[in-house]
């Protein structure tokens, strides 16, 4: 599965590797990869095949579930068709709460004590989605989970998920789709190296001059 949904994520181009030229990220990192996993809602053969993976993903890892909470925005439109695939309730929890109305946080029927898993379309350094966790436990759930379309495999998310006592599971990540990107000559061979060093650490940025064929 991992490799198919990297296939996938590369043939339209919601992963999109420029090692010599590049991304700057909002924080001033610089990324050799860009990601928009929205683009797979566009696809209606990857968009099945991310959903269907997601509702396994889910069957395999949480079956207890009674219900998925996507995150605001990304995770959103993946929640809500997964559930439907299995059949469960589903919500989405706000960045932030509604400044009227109720000013509901969390959108959608929760009842304490449920078991609840959260839906992501990407995890990078873990912070949005944690915090997504946290509102959800707050209001009394119990959250079984995180299951995501793509994760970059990073250190600092890697700890974060790790001190949150909360467990992840994705499609596919960041090596599988760099080493099937050199398989389907996306990218060189040679740049895989560099991309794993990027992923090692995104704050030394020696991987930009790194061997070149």
């Amino acid at each position: 599965m991992q490799k198919k949904i990297a296939r996938d994520l590369l043939s339209i181009g919601a992963v999109f590797f420029r090692p010599d030229e590049p991304f700057t990220w909002a924080s001033g990192i610089k990324s050799p990869v860009y990601c928009d996993n929205r683009l797979t809602l566009s696809a209606p053969a990857v968009r099945q095949d991310v959903e269907e993976g997601l509702a396994t993903l889910v069957k395999e890892n949480y079956p207890d579930a009674e219900a998925l909470f996507g995150t605001s925005t990304a995770g959103i439109a993946h929640a809500a068709i997964t559930a439907h695939l299995l059949g469960i309730p589903m919500g989405y929890v706000r960045s932030g709460a509604k400044d009227h109305g109720r000013q509901n946080r969390i959108e959608g029927k929760l009842n304490r004590g449920e078991k609840v898993v959260v839906v992501e379309d990407l995890i990078s350094t873990g912070g949005s989605v944690i915090e997504v966790v946290d509102a959800l436990r707050e209001e009394g759930a119990e959250v079984l989970g995180i299951v995501s379309i793509f994760t970059y495999g990073m250190r600092r998310g890697l700890d974060r998920l790790a001190e949150a006592k909360v467990k992840n599971v994705s499609l596919t990540n960041f090596d599988v789709v760099a080493k099937v990107a050199a398989e389907e000559g996306f990218i060189r061979e040679s740049d895989v190296e560099r991309l794993i060093a990027f992923r090692n650490n995104p704050s030394d940025e020696s991987w930009i001059g790194g061997k070149k064929e």
